[in-house]
């Protein structure tokens, strides 16, 4: 990421990859994210009436800008964040958040990794386009397992396939209730990228 000391040159610079790389660490690479959000957002920076006062304001501007998409758009935005429990091709900071680098951590063992895939294929049952994202805050999988069971209000369990998927009844795309589910997802992503700020020492 770029260092706290360049955010005027991401602000002002008439090149967008100061942006692009900055945004691309935050908020996870995604071909919406580059071919998209960073355009839309470096014009709107290069017209700030003042400079960038932090990269949190960044991620605020940002996360705005994202929320004036359609529908579409967004859902594909929080696609660019892995599953929670996916153990290939994560970030550095992914892998950090969901325990895969940290020197101490216990591995997670295969049936919490195994109901955590169960229950991501009912969450995108019930939400058509959309992938369950959640800021994990230092949780482990075994405490997201319960999280996402009582957010699908399902009973806590390590079943590996269960409930049956057929029994997750999908929600209308674009109804209220998935709309206000596309709404917490990206706001979601706003505090990981905010956490990952913190967890660099800048805000």
């Amino acid at each position: 990421m770029e260092p706290l000391s360049s955010l005027e040159r991401i602000r002002s610079s008439a090149s967008a990859q100061p942006l692009a790389d900055t945004l691309g660490s935050l908020l996870e690479s995604s071909s919406v994210l580059f071919q998209t959000l960073v355009p839309q957002l470096h014009d709107k920076l290069q017209n700030l009436p003042s400079p960038l006062e932090s990269y949190a304001q960044l991620i605020e501007l940002a996360i705005n800008q994202v929320r004036t998409w359609d529908k579409d758009l967004q859902a594909q935005f929080i696609s660019g964040h892995p599953r929670i429990g996916e153990t290939k091709n994560l970030s550095t900071f992914s892998a950090k958040e969901q325990g895969a680098t940290h020197p101490t951590a216990t591995p997670t063992p295969p049936k919490v990794l195994a109901r955590l895939a169960h229950l991501n294929a009912y969450y995108e049952r019930r939400y058509p386009k959309l992938v369950y994202i959640i800021f994990v805050n230092g949780r482990s999988r075994a405490e997201i397992v319960c999280v996402l069971e009582d957010h699908l209000g399902l009973e806590h369990s390590l079943s590996i396939d269960g409930p049956s998927l057929d029994a997750a009844v999908p929600v209308e795309v674009g109804s209220q209730t998935w709309l206000d589910e596309l709404h917490r997802a990206v706001m979601d992503v706003g505090l990981i990228a905010k956490s990952r700020l913190r967890s660099l020492g800048v805000d």
